[in-house]
């Protein structure tokens, strides 16, 4: 990618031009950056509460997806959605946020209700469903 310049080889006076995508990155594209703070759910795939610990930061992208004509695929010129930070605690995540100067938004876990239930009562005399074999 070409940087904004001029080139010398085109002559004693060297033309002027401007890039049209800059190499460096923008200090104002990082001060709007949106981001969001939260604490995973467990997958349906597990039974247990691994990888849930953390607290993610992750960057909410503004851009739009555009399908590819040929392929079908789906592309995005904005990386940071793949951006995914994680911290031992809500503090540490909200500290990292506020140091860097993003605008963030922090989600609240859920309570898990937790149905306790034992493997005698598919037995019990007073079944809501009658036993069917």
């Amino acid at each position: 990618m070409a940087q904004s310049g001029s080139a010398s080889g085109l002559g004693p006076e060297g033309r002027r031009f401007e890039s049209y995508r800059s190499d460096q990155f923008l200090l104002w594209e990082m001060v709007y950056m949106d981001a969001r703070i939260y604490k995973p759910a467990k997958t349906a795939m597990q039974s247990g509460r691994g990888k849930t610990k953390d607290w993610v930061l992750e960057f909410v992208s503004g851009a739009k997806r555009v399908s590819d004509p040929v392929m079908g695929w789906t592309s995005i010129d904005d990386t940071t959605g793949q951006v995914r930070l994680h911290f031992d605690s809500r503090e540490q995540a909200i500290a990292y946020a506020k140091r860097e100067g993003l605008t963030f938004s922090v989600e609240e876990p859920r309570k898990v209700k937790r149905l306790v239930k034992s493997y005698s009562e598919n037995f019990s005399a007073n079944r809501k469903q009658p036993w069917t074999h």
